[in-house]
């Protein structure tokens, strides 16, 4: 049985940034459920716009954008 993430669980539309002083990022729709639990999350470089995947548990530990 899959666990169900919702967007309480997923902070969209959140601008985190990678590390203290890292590019920020701002936090789109979760995508997958991943073998270990984890999810993979959407995310958009604030920069650039370019879109990756990014694991939801380290959306979790990256600060709020400054």
């Amino acid at each position: 049985m899959h666990a169900v993430v919702t967007h309480a669980t997923v902070p969209v539309g959140r601008i985190k940034s990678f590390g203290a002083f890292g590019p920020k990022y701002e936090v789109g729709r979760p995508l997958w459920e991943l073998d270990d639990g984890d999810w993979m999350v959407e995310i958009s470089m604030v920069e650039t716009g370019e879109t990756t995947e990014y694991r939801l548990s380290r959306v979790n530990d990256d600060p709020e954008a400054r």
